[in-house]
């Protein structure tokens, strides 16, 4: 990769890491449901209307943008609303490399390597490790919410691998289309109508700059870039990239937010990142199997 695509690369996992920090700050006052819907409505509009729908069927968009909206970004905001620091979110999602493996073995019949496994290993003993040195970072219902997150991250790809897409961008942008009501409609069945004039009363400038960070960098610009990385540089050169998205997410939660980590938890993120390393790590590079990863890492990263 070089040095310009590299730099590039790198501020993107920069954004996604600095992002989770931006969630908290946008769900301080207002429901997290509904920034979510805000975050989303602001991405599609007035982007659908410069990109074609791709050749899908609407079912998979449909199902896309409610997994994608509420069940990955909806659970995950509310994660961090729910107690989890905004660093220690980011890490556990991270968990979703695991529950995609899993599935991939059990549902799909994809082989796995002795690396993996390894990986796998490394990655669970130190995710026991992260919640049991806890120093308060990390809640009950935190965690349950961040599991649904990483669970319905493994469902997206499902459905974006059923939907035999061609267009990931464009199936991103469109399938937000359908994120933003399902959010809203939970939100009130929850807790009521009031909570969206709550929301009104409450919104302030913090708000709106954190939504418009996560509509824009994050999902637009982001997934831009990483889709133009994934097309031009191979598996191995850009996977190990999406471990740098909790580094960053650690350290913008420390400068923001003044969020710690016990000693126990440092040593367990750092070999948490080296099991997910091993399991993201390509054991064969053929053109199929490349063709493949450009079309489905991005819902890995």
């Amino acid at each position: 990769m070089n040095r310009k695509d590299l730099l590039l690369a790198i501020s993107v996992m920069a954004i996604w890491g600095f992002n989770f920090s931006m969630i908290k700050m946008g769900v301080t006052h207002v429901h997290p449901l509904l920034v979510t819907a805000a975050r989303f409505t602001l991405a599609v509009f007035p982007a659908i209307f410069l990109i074609a729908k791709p050749n899908v069927a609407w079912r998979y968009l449909v199902s896309y943008g409610v997994v994608f909206g509420v069940g990955v970004w909806g659970m995950a905001s509310w994660s961090i609303s729910a107690g989890l620091s905004s660093g220690m979110a980011s890490v556990l999602l991270s968990g979703k490399v695991l529950i995609g493996m899993t599935v991939g073995v059990l549902l799909f019949k994809e082989q796995t390597s002795i690396s993996k496994l390894i990986g796998a290993a490394t990655a669970l003993t130190a995710l026991v490790i992260l919640v049991s040195a806890t120093t308060g970072n990390i809640t009950v219902n935190g965690i349950v919410l961040i599991v649904i997150a990483a669970c319905s991250w493994t469902l997206m790809g499902v459905i974006v691998k059923k939907s035999n897409t061609r267009e990931a961008f464009a199936f991103n942008v469109w399938g937000m289309l359908f994120a933003p009501v399902p959010l809203v409609v939970l939100a009130t069945s929850l807790h009521g109508e009031q909570v969206i004039w709550q929301a009104f009363e409450l919104w302030d400038w913090n708000t709106t700059l954190a939504v418009v960070f996560q509509a824009y960098p994050t999902t637009l610009f982001g997934y831009w870039v990483w889709n133009i990385m994934l097309i031009k540089y191979p598996l191995s050169t850009t996977a190990p990239l999406s471990l740098l998205v909790p580094v960053f997410a650690l350290i913008s939660g420390y400068l923001m937010y003044d969020e710690s980590l016990s000693v126990g938890q440092i040593i367990a993120s750092g070999l948490f990142l080296v099991g997910i390393g091993l399991i993201v790590q390509p054991t064969q590079t053929s053109a199929k199997g490349l063709r493949r990863y450009r079309l489905f890492a991005w819902i890995k990263a």
